[in-house]
């Protein structure tokens, strides 16, 4: 089976810090993979910005050596690799004085006076979002075809996230800025609305009446990497709670919208992330738990704790954190959603898992086996895929005996094509016009308006992180959490 390739209109990808981290092991990979597909045309170009001096020709090698560490070797053909390096310029930007401002404005005006995609990307800092958004009217680089593309953290409380979010309104009209959450990009996540809304057999179950509960784990095996300065500041909370795994909960417990559309589903994730039940002081410690990684090994390897990656013994920063949330709703009373997420976690692994209500009577005697509560599990990384867990009779004379099975679908092995990595997607649908698969301005605040009292709660009582050894499943509190409840983590594959 193959994938239809629609190619997008011409444009301009202006990517303000375009030799950083991100540009290297994501953007240009996956402009370059969009390129050989063919869903670029000739005239597109892409524009690295950052303040250091480099030629064109530099900044060429700087995307060659990207794309050959990043892309697979049956994707490196040199037509391929030379027609993408012909798109690529460069320019030297001071955003926050003078230099570089007009060189940039000649280069995107070069293009001829025919309506153009101009999108500016800002993998850079937040702390210069606004300036960099007031540079861009000032110096008259934005055209009516505008787009600004922004990058977590959005903020690092409700307060900051308002004064960001305000600050880029002056600049930017809401349906011109692209709040990018990568999550949102894989094909699992997208799936999910394609099995509840394109099919029948799910949306009558999709309830309290037949739902148990619903886990979402997001689990990384690394440490800090050269994340020390950020991660220090930020947390798990902050980090990967306030945006990744509360947007999974908000689609998995949507509503159906009206329509496919940006505004519809961002209309009902909005209701979900507004109605989820307060976690503050009073039950902080029954609803939470937070924890920091010591030593151990992870796939075999000695590793040490956070304090001696981080180079300091005084750090109360989360790298763990599981909690419980639930939401006030008719669909969704009574029913848990317990979210984990941590770092130096036996395995890097992203995973939703609905379990269902166990049946309600058994007709079949102790002997057949135990039965299983049916769950449904969605797989983001590695291998995205779905998988149903029913009961089934073992095979063979042995009369009725009864056992778990999978029913399981990986993407790329039942399509038969080539995976796209989520910014690939992402990335067109900013050139699309199409605010899907982003986040709106009051998702970003009212998913701050809830963590904000859980952050408060942690400060305010003192408590430092629970250790837990790196290559395990975070502190013994966290299995507390949801063993209380007479449940038990999904141990991801």
């Amino acid at each position: 089976m193959t994938s239809q390739i629609i190619k997008v209109d011409e444009f301009d990808y202006v990517i303000f810090g375009g030799a950083g981290d991100l540009a290297e092991r994501k953007l240009l990979p996956a402009l370059y993979h969009r390129d050989i597909d063919g869903q670029i045309r000739e005239t597109s170009r892409i524009i690295g910005v950052s303040r250091t001096e480099r030629s064109d020709e530099d900044y060429r090698k700087f995307a060659l050596e990207a794309i050959e560490r990043h892309v697979p070797a049956d994707c490196l053909k040199p037509e391929d690799i030379e027609r993408f390096l012909a798109r690529l310029h460069y320019r030297s930007v001071d955003a926050r004085g003078e230099k570089g401002w007009q060189d940039l404005k000649d280069l995107l005006e070069s293009a001829g006076s025919a309506p153009r995609i101009r999108v500016f990307y800002l993998a850079v800092g937040p702390e210069i979002f606004g300036t960099i958004g007031a540079q861009l009217t000032e110096r008259g680089l934005k055209n009516d075809l505008a787009r600004l593309v922004i990058e977590k953290p959005i903020g690092n409380d409700l307060q900051s996230a308002q004064l960001l979010n305000a600050t880029i309104a002056e600049h930017f009209a809401e349906e011109q800025v692209f709040r990018i959450d990568h999550y949102l990009g894989k094909e699992t996540v997208q799936n999910l609305m394609a099995l509840r809304f394109a099919n029948t057999i799910y949306e009558p179950v999709w309830n309290s009446n037949f739902i148990d509960h619903v886990q979402i784990t997001v689990a990384e095996s690394v440490g800090l990497e050269n994340r020390a300065g950020y991660y220090d500041t930020s947390g798990a909370m902050r980090d990967m709670v306030q945006n990744h795994l509360l947007q999974l909960l908000a689609l998995i417990a949507i509503e159906p919208p009206s329509s496919f559309t940006a505004d519809a589903i961002h209309n009902e994730k909005l209701k979900v992330l507004r109605a989820l039940s307060p976690i503050g002081k009073a039950n902080v410690d029954q609803k939470t738990v937070r924890g920091q990684y010591r030593e151990g090994a992870v796939d075999g390897q000695a590793v040490g704790g956070y304090e001696t990656d981080l180079g300091s013994d005084t750090s109360q920063t989360e790298t763990f954190v599981a909690l419980k949330a639930e939401i006030n709703t008719w669909r969704w009373a009574g029913v848990p959603f317990y979210l984990r997420t941590g770092k130096r976690l036996p395995r890097r692994a992203s995973e939703i898992v609905v379990t269902f209500r166990p049946i309600p009577y058994s007709i079949f005697s102790d002997d057949t086996g135990e039965i299983m509560q049916n769950r449904l599990v969605l797989r983001l990384q590695p291998g995205e895929g779905l998988k149903q867990l029913v009961m089934i009779k073992r095979p063979g004379p042995g009369g009725m005996k009864l056992r778990p099975v999978a029913l399981d679908m990986t993407f790329a092995e039942t399509f038969k094509i080539r995976h796209p990595d989520a910014y690939e997607r992402l990335l067109m649908d900013v050139i699309r016009g199409d605010q899907a698969l982003f986040m709106r301005r009051d998702e970003v605040e009212a998913a701050w308006d809830w963590v904000d009292p859980i952050m408060n709660a942690w400060r305010d009582a003192e408590q430092q992180p629970a250790g837990y050894a790196s290559g395990s499943w975070g502190p013994t509190a966290a299995a507390a959490l949801i063993e209380r409840d007479g449940r038990n983590w999904h141990e991801p594959e």
